[in-house]
């Protein structure tokens, strides 16, 4: 072999390896980042409210070594704020027994929720028929307005048939409002709704790497977030057991649900924030906001509204003014953000 084919193969040669060095570089620059050995927990950083000054409240942190373990809320009753109410009256005591027998086998009339209260004999509550307690009175319920829209005729009729229904099985005599009366309420009151209804998201696009589901499980949960009960979304839990999420982070459930989930590819997240099911108190949009920021910062991301558009830090601050003035609003109704009636109503 002369020298210059001894050449030419070795030039081809280094060739090659790089071709070989450049396609494993690019495919391991190019592979979803995966999750890293955890870190201590004190190093984690978390989304806790904001400090107060000195003497004003502090809101719990998530931290279980520091905040007792909160309880759980008592179930929201009917309200005349956002329920008609039909009260029946009985000629005597009936069992909680008798009344649960009489309930209709759905709690809804159309696609409003639907209720029937007891008026216990020795606690004086109203309260959901229990078996083994008495009732010296009852009263049925149905929700005026919700998401899907204002409560109907066809709805009004088909809870008056409800409540008649069970009335007559416990032999009560039930008095029911004018329904155009009801109907125009429900209207009103939908307005209203859909006027101050705010559901806001931000979306975190990846700016080179991809992210493999475990490395954005990882972290996410260094904020507070836990799984949620759906593949590729994770919440972050309220102060009280049984409320609703304070933040939502979703991204793509095919991803979630692979074979090898190491493997897929997610190039972008979605946080949300649902304002009428979140108290104020647990400062849902400065939570959101850093979240979105410190997510970035971590995972070599890009905050972005859904159409791709970057946000600003000048953007978010309005969006926190025009927030304020929501609650404002929301207070003065009487249907303050995270409370059991805005919860029922933004449904």
């Amino acid at each position: 072999m002369s020298s210059l084919q001894i050449g030419l193969a070795v030039a081809g040669g280094l060739v090659l390896a790089g071709v070989v060095a450049h396609s494993a570089w690019f495919s391991r620059r190019n592979a979803p980042r995966q999750a890293r050995p955890e870190a201590r927990p004190a190093e984690e950083p978390r989304l806790d409210p904001p400090l107060e000054a000195p003497g004003e409240r502090q809101e719990p942190s998530f931290d279980s070594t520091l905040a007792p373990l909160p309880l759980p809320e008592k179930k929201p009753g009917l309200d005349a704020l956002i329920d008609v109410i039909a009260p029946i009256a009985l000629e005597g005591l009936v069992s909680g027994d008798a009344a649960l027998a009489a309930l209709p086998p759905t709690r809804r009339a159309g696609s409003k929720p639907f209720a029937i209260e007891g008026l216990n004999e020795a606690t004086g509550h109203w309260e959901l028929p229990l078996a083994g307690q008495r009732y010296t009175a009852f009263q049925a319920g149905v929700q005026l307005a919700n998401r899907i829209g204002a409560l109907n005729e066809i709805e009004y009729s088909e809870f008056v048939m409800k409540a008649q229904a069970f009335a007559d099985a416990v032999n009560g005599a039930p008095e029911f409002p004018e329904m155009l009366d009801e109907v125009n309420r429900a209207r009103e009151l939908d307005q209203f709704a859909g006027e101050h209804d705010a559901q806001l998201g931000f979306t975190l696009r990846a700016r080179s790497a991809a992210w493999s589901p475990g490395y954005v499980q990882q972290n996410a949960a260094r904020l507070g977030f836990v799984a949620g009960a759906i593949p590729g979304r994770m919440v972050l839990p309220a102060s009280t057991t049984g409320l609703p999420p304070i933040l939502v982070l979703s991204f793509d459930t095919q991803a979630a649900l692979a074979d090898d989930p190491a493997q897929s590819a997610i190039r972008e997240l979605t946080l949300s924030l649902d304002v009428p099911q979140v108290q104020r108190a647990e400062h849902p949009f400065q939570r959101l906001r850093e979240a979105a920021q410190v997510l970035a910062e971590a995972m070599d991301g890009l905050v972005t509204d859904d159409r791709g558009q970057r946000l600003a830090q000048e953007t978010m601050d309005g969006i926190g003014a025009d927030l304020e003035q929501l609650y404002d609003t929301l207070d003065a109704r009487d249907l303050s953000a995270g409370s059991p009636q805005a919860r029922r109503l933004f449904s």
